[in-house]
């Protein structure tokens, strides 16, 4: 019976230490659950910012786009209408001449009332005339001798008036610069 104890004894201590190591192995085996649901949570939340992220750039592209777009989408209709305009500009001088200036008025408020719808639609007027030559905004024709000096590398004639578009040139101002 001794011996019996004794094994019934043994038996009890490798259960417990079964129990223990069990235990441990659990333990271990909770926290690299743990561990891996922390990885998995932080990977999945950087993805989300990253696609919340990409998506309110695209959000914000968009609507600078619109923007962009509704500014200039009279562009061609303007551009198209900057011909009549200069048509106005050269008849505008020749009618003024005559004597009777009822059809010089009334051609100068059909012309003005088109100048101020335009400009309500963004356009403007490039200056040229005496100023120094940019080629961001004017285009040389040729070049004349300067009558002064003051006036080298400026703009004296203007053949073609220049204009832009909400601070967008669409049309360059055809220009004569002194050399």
């Amino acid at each position: 019976m001794g011996e019996n104890k004794k094994n019934q004894k043994s038996k009890n201590e490798n259960k417990q230490k079964e129990e223990i190591k069990n235990a441990e192995i659990n333990e271990e085996v909770k926290e690299t659950k743990e561990e891996n649901f922390e990885e998995k949570f932080n990977e999945l939340n950087d993805k989300y910012l990253r696609l919340y992220s990409e998506y309110d750039n695209y959000r914000k592209r968009t609507a600078n786009e619109k923007v962009e777009l509704i500014k200039t989408a009279a562009e061609n209709t303007i551009v198209a209408l900057l011909p009549i305009i200069d048509d106005f500009e050269r008849a505008l001088p020749t009618m003024e001449k005559e004597e009777d200036k009822t059809h010089y008025e009334g051609v100068m408020l059909i012309y003005n009332k088109l100048r101020r719808t335009l400009e309500q639609k963004g356009l403007e007027e490039i200056k040229a005339a005496g100023e120094p030559f940019n080629t961001d905004e004017h285009e040389a024709l040729t070049q004349i001798p300067a009558p002064s000096e003051d006036m080298k590398d400026k703009v004296i004639d203007v053949v073609q008036k220049g204009y832009k578009l909400n601070g967008k040139v669409i049309r360059y101002a055809r220009v004569v610069v002194g050399c």
